[in-house]
C-alpha cells in the first residue's frame, strides 16, 4: 500500500484481496478479469418511487440511470458472471413500481449471463421475474461475497451495505467521494445506485471491519480511482 500525495493523480489501480486482484472502475464496480466476473453493490432500484410514496418526491429516473450505467459496464467488460451484493431493489415492492421499459431493460441485462443476486436487508427475496440465482453468499476461491460485512477478521470478504464514502483535504479544499474501502483482507464496495447515499469510512460502523487506520479508501473520481491512506482522511 502507498500514500497518494495528489488527489488528482491519474491512475487505474488494481486492488488485491487475499491474493486476488480486482480492477476498480470509477462507476463503482469491481472486475475480476480471470473469472470474467463483475461485482456491484447496492443498486437500490426504485428508491425514488419509494420516497415519492412517502411524500418526498424525487425525480423518478434513478432506476433508469443506474441500469444505463450498469449496461455500459457489461458492454465494456463482457462478463460471464455478475454478482449484485444485495439491496439491488430498495424494497419488496420495487418491481411493482418499476416502469415497464425499465423492467424490460433489467430482464435483457440478466439474460445470457450467470447473474447472482445476493440477498440484502432491503431485498431478502429479490423479484424472481428478472432471472438469475438468489444466494445468501457466494464463494469463489479465497473470496466470500455477501451483503453485510461481518466483524473482523473476515479474510477474503467482499461486501456492500455500508455505502462507503471518504473525505480528504487537498490544497485547502475538502473533497468527499464514494469509495471502495480495503485493508487487503476484505473489500467493501461503494453503492452503485444513483440515489444511494454514503457513510464516511471513519464512522464507528467501520471500526470492527477496518480497525485502526491501516487501510485505504479508493476514492472515485469522474474518470479515475485514487487510493488514499486512512491517515489522510477526514471525518464528517
Amino acid at each position: 500500500m502507498y500514500e497518494v500525495k495528489d488527489i488528482h493523480l491519474e491512475t487505474r489501480p488494481a486492488l488485491t484481496v487475499c491474493g486476488v486482484a480486482f480492477d476498480l472502475t470509477p462507476e463503482g464496480a469491481a472486475w475480476l478479469a480471470d473469472e470474467r466476473l463483475l461485482v456491484v453493490a447496492d443498486l437500490h432500484l426504485e428508491k425514488g418511487s419509494s420516497y415519492a410514496e412517502r411524500g418526498q418526491p424525487l425525480p423518478p429516473y434513478d432506476t433508469r440511470t443506474t441500469l444505463a450505467r450498469l449496461e455500459k459496464l457489461i458492454a465494456r467488460f463482457r462478463p460471464r458472471t455478475v454478482v449484485a451484493l444485495g439491496d439491488s431493489f430498495h424494497d419488496a415492492r420495487a418491481d411493482s413500481r418499476m416502469d415497464a421499459d425499465d423492467a424490460a431493460h433489467l430482464a435483457r441485462l440478466t439474460r445470457g449471463l450467470d447473474w447472482i443476486w445476493i440477498s440484502g436487508n432491503h431485498d431478502p427475496a429479490p423479484p424472481p421475474q428478472f432471472g438469475g440465482e438468489i444466494r445468501e453468499a457466494f464463494r469463489l476461491g479465497p473470496l466470500t461475497f455477501r451483503h453485510e460485512p461481518r466483524s473482523a477478521p473476515a479474510t477474503g470478504e467482499v461486501a456492500g451495505h455500508l455505502h462507503p464514502c471518504a473525505a480528504v483535504r487537498v490544497r485547502g479544499r475538502r473533497l468527499r467521494r464514494r469509495c471502495y474501502a480495503s485493508d487487503g483482507t476484505r473489500l467493501i464496495l461503494p453503492a452503485f445506485g444513483a440515489y444511494a447515499g454514503g457513510l464516511n469510512v471513519l464512522d464507528r460502523a467501520f471500526d470492527d471491519l477496518l480497525p485502526g487506520l491501516d487501510f485505504h479508501a479508493w476514492m472515485m473520481g469522474g474518470r479515475t480511482i485514487v487510493p488514499v491512506t486512512a491517515r489522510r482522511l477526514e471525518g464528517d
